[in-house]
């Protein structure tokens, strides 16, 4: 047996990367395919690195859709698999997790979004948020974590295979290049030692024993030749989705009781979001700070009782519009006035958003 890649807890200072890597590790990931994209090409470096130590292994793909595609077989086969991919490579995985929605495959994805559309910059952006919550065709039944630290791309990438084995939705860590490239100090932990039991993997086909005598066969479809099919097929999966959301659903708020004003934000930039926030509050504005974790589902409860309280919702994003446009439609007929700070593909700065605050508030 090999050795456990992480025993006890250990501080460590390194990229999101490498992170990620070591996360998987952590969940006991068997299987990473993958093929090379900036700015995510180091997971697979690392993974690389790490695997044969561990006795795991990897696949270089021909492209993103045949990662997506062969990550699908891994998962079908039982394997604990993933991928990791960014911008244009997000893009040709939309059909391949398309199926896995239709096929109810627990497939994980790290997103490390980059500048779009298409090729545009390498470095950093916001601009995956629509299509990694709603990309494909059919109704974007996943789940999607966007992560702001290191700390929370380890954890939430071990969260990511409990989430998806659990309800067998395909399931997303969504960062950034920021994240992906820069260093930052966390924990390592063993998820065991700290109590997280990990949802065992299993085979939907290949199984031991007989179809239709030993056991019911495996029927799996992500094809339908009669629309009535598909609909009442949509509705049992449409319906499993409504019951898991609230369950899923995280977020992080404070100072939003009596707040005139709820700066929104999410990822990298919430940190921004945060920072401002707190030095808004000491300079006497009543402002407060609400960061959705899951993207898809989105935490709409909680969500929907600031934008009552509130008079105002400032949401900030390194994208035009994509996430105000998943908070307009969580907060439809809610009282506050939803405000933009919109600056697609460019970091934000806490200054940036206490001077926004300030314009706002006159």
């Amino acid at each position: 047996m090999p050795e456990k890649p992480i025993q006890g807890e250990k501080r460590v200072f390194m990229t999101g990367n490498e992170v990620v890597a070591w996360a998987a590790l952590a969940a006991g990931a068997e299987i990473m395919y993958g093929y090379p994209i900036t700015p995510q090409n180091e997971i697979m470096h690392y993974w690389t690195r790490l695997m044969p130590k561990y006795d795991r292994k990897f696949l270089q793909t021909e492209d993103e859709l045949s990662a997506g595609f062969t990550t699908v077989g891994g998962v079908l086969a039982g394997r604990r698999a993933f991928t990791a991919t960014a911008g244009p490579g997000n893009t040709l995985m939309q059909e391949p997790m398309s199926m896995a929605e239709a096929m109810r495959l627990p497939v994980v994805v790290v997103v490390q979004q980059r500048g779009g559309p298409s090729t545009a910059t390498v470095i950093y952006s916001q601009q995956e948020v629509t299509m990694t919550t709603l990309g494909g065709n059919g109704e974007g039944l996943r789940v999607v974590y966007s992560t702001a630290t290191h700390q929370e791309l380890f954890d939430y990438t071990i969260k990511a295979f409990n989430t998806a084995w659990k309800y067998r939705f395909p399931t997303f860590v969504l960062g950034d290049g920021y994240q992906a490239k820069m260093r930052e100090s966390l924990t390592f932990y063993d998820p065991a030692e700290r109590g997280i039991e990990m949802v065992p993997t299993e085979p939907y086909v290949g199984k031991p024993g007989m179809p239709g005598v030993d056991r019911p066969p495996t029927h799996l479809r992500n094809t339908y030749n009669v629309e009535e099919e598909l609909y009442e097929v949509l509705k049992d999966y449409l319906a499993d989705y409504a019951k898991a959301a609230p369950e899923i659903a995280e977020y992080e708020a404070f100072d939003t009781e009596d707040a005139e004003l709820v700066v929104v934000s999410h990822g990298v930039v919430s940190r921004a979001g945060k920072a401002a926030v707190k030095e808004l509050r000491e300079a006497g504005y009543k402002v407060g700070y609400f960061r959705p974790i899951t993207l898809r589902p989105l935490p709409v409860d909680q969500l929907r009782e600031v934008a009552n309280k509130a008079g105002q919702l400032l949401v900030v994003e390194s994208a035009n519009g994509q996430l105000d446009r998943l908070v307009k439609e969580a907060a439809y007929g809610c009282s506050a006035e939803i405000l933009p700070m919109f600056k697609p593909g460019v970091g934000i700065t806490a200054e940036e958003v206490v001077a926004r605050v300030k314009e706002i508030k006159g």
